[in-house]
């Protein structure tokens, strides 16, 4: 049985309400927070991310979070949770790799979830 797109946009859209914050990885996330970045000033944080309602079995977010990244940091991964710290761990995924010499920004352009 396959499911047509009404159902995996609704499946999309309740996802939607359970990923409310992202995070920057500097290695393989696995099932909690490993490699997560931390330090610099200003200090990284989580950052609230907010969606799109899904379309086409897409979820795409409605706007672009930027994070503070230390200096001496590569960023690798980003990680989907239910909180700003702790919280339920949903997913990651790859990045273009993304080095930093010094303090800077990386702002999450396009952070898409499909189901098929």
């Amino acid at each position: 049985m396959g499911l047509n797109t009404t159902a995996l946009n609704a499946m999309l859209d309740n996802l939607g309400t359970l990923i409310t914050y992202a995070s920057l990885h500097t290695d393989v996330v696995g099932s909690g927070s490993g490699g997560e970045v931390t330090g610099g000033s200003p200090a990284y944080a989580r950052k609230a991310i907010t969606w799109n309602a899904a379309s086409g079995g897409n979820l795409d977010n409605n706007a672009n979070p930027v994070f503070d990244v230390p200096g001496g940091t590569t960023i690798r991964r980003v990680g989907f949770w239910s909180a700003s710290s702790g919280g339920t761990y949903y997913g990651d995924s790859d990045i273009t790799d993304e080095t930093y010499g010094a303090q800077g920004t990386y702002t999450l352009t396009d952070a898409d979830i499909t189901l098929t």
